[in-house]
């Protein structure tokens, strides 16, 4: 029997969704936050994309949101000038870091000690979250606002990418630059994918695939579209990636072939990020609203629930159960 996706819609921003994050599996389960225009982020249960609670506080639209492992710190970048630390748990305002210009992207240490922050001033930012009044450390060198910076190689080094067509690995220690990446075009995304230290890029109508500690390229796909933003499954089985047409694609990761395309966002995908435990994925788009995706349609996870008809054709919707989308 033919199954259809049925993805499940998280609605509640009111402008374009441009971030997404998940965290680590947690006692609780993992969890989903959402970077929007409207300046208001949003924590979500990660399985079911419920939601939990807004951060309230920024003055600008939301370029970046990120969370730690253990979901207990938050942390967003806006047009407002600041970075923000949030309490994840309680959703009251930390650290407020002000900048220079507008900040696009957060990243966390995997101790959650330190915090990288980059925008439109160029500049890579490590703030030390235990001393939040001394100066954060710097580094230089992009040419154009930076878009995205990462934690890589056990936080000993970071990735950036910015609007001049770069993506540059630099050593955390000596914050000098250890390899520069140019592209014809501007990179719209970058994940990095620290089980096999890979780095996926988008830029284009290209996903490309690379080794992110030494920057060697392993693998590029086309997409049919422009693509915005992809992401990786952690078992490495196949990519996810979303664009300019609306649609949410899947492709082999082994074959480079495309295996499925859904559409269902009302306006160009800006994200895509697989959950922690692969299950499903996440998107969001320009229309404002944030969907889920199953990863394997048909099956019982979250708040799908696989309806099968018995042998006489009827179907037997199970008792006791709600809010559940039937896959049919």
């Amino acid at each position: 029997m033919a199954m259809r996706q049925t993805p499940l819609t998280c609605s509640g921003h009111t402008r374009p969704v441009v971030d997404l994050a998940f965290s680590g599996i947690t006692p609780y389960g993992y969890f989903l936050i959402s970077a929007c225009k409207d300046g208001k982020p949003m924590l979500r249960q990660g399985d079911t994309g419920d939601w939990i609670g807004t951060f309230l506080g920024h003055k600008g639209a939301v370029w970046g949101a990120t969370l730690n492992t253990d979901a207990t710190k938050a942390a967003t970048a806006a047009a407002d000038f600041t970075a923000k630390v949030w309490d994840a748990v309680s959703g009251d305002e930390v650290l407020t870091l002000a900048h220079k210009h507008i900040v696009k992207t957060v990243s966390f240490t995997q101790d959650s000690n330190c915090l990288l922050t980059g925008g439109n001033d160029k500049l890579l930012r490590i703030y030390d979250l235990s001393n939040p009044e001394a100066a954060p450390q710097e580094i230089s060198g992009h040419t154009s606002a930076i878009k995205k910076a990462l934690w890589c190689n056990n936080d000993k080094q970071i990735l950036s990418a910015a609007d001049d067509k770069t993506i540059r690995l630099w050593d955390r220690s000596s914050m000098e630059e250890v390899k520069t990446l140019k592209f014809d075009t501007s990179v719209s995304s970058m994940e990095y994918v620290t089980d096999g230290e890979i780095l996926v890029i988008t830029y284009g109508k290209s996903i490309a695939f690379y080794n992110a500690l030494s920057l060697d390229l392993i693998k590029t796909v086309e997409a049919p579209a422009t693509i915005n933003s992809a992401s990786l499954h952690p078992e490495k089985d196949f990519f996810v990636a979303g664009g300019e047409d609306f649609k949410l694609y899947k492709f082999d990761y082994g074959t480079k072939e495309e295996l499925e395309s859904y559409k269902g966002h009302f306006g160009p995908v800006h994200c895509v990020r697989f959950s922690p435990d692969g299950e499903l994925y996440a998107s969001g788009s320009e229309d404002g609203t944030l969907r889920l995706w199953q990863t394997a349609v048909g099956k019982t996870y979250g708040l799908w629930k696989c309806v099968l008809p018995d042998v006489s054709g009827e179907v037997k919707k199970p008792s006791g159960l709600t809010r559940r989308v039937l896959c049919k």
